[in-house]
């Protein structure tokens, strides 16, 4: 698995839903099966909740902290 929850990534491509690439995200969970991907919550810029979605790891980065 490349990321593990809680960690902080960088979406690197537009995806579906709205989210756009460069947009800063929590992994919320990890899901191995069928395939490996990741339920990622993203913020607006008060720190409300803008979208959660399940993103695959080619569309994610992590963000050093």
């Amino acid at each position: 698995m490349k990321f593990k929850e809680y960690d902080t990534v960088r979406i690197i491509k537009d995806c579906e839903d709205g989210v756009k690439k460069g947009e800063i995200g929590t992994i919320l969970m990890v899901f191995e099966e069928p395939r490996e991907a990741y339920e990622v919550e993203i913020l607006d810029e008060e720190g409300n909740p803008k979208i959660q979605c399940t993103l695959l790891p080619d569309e994610l980065e992590l963000v050093e902290n």
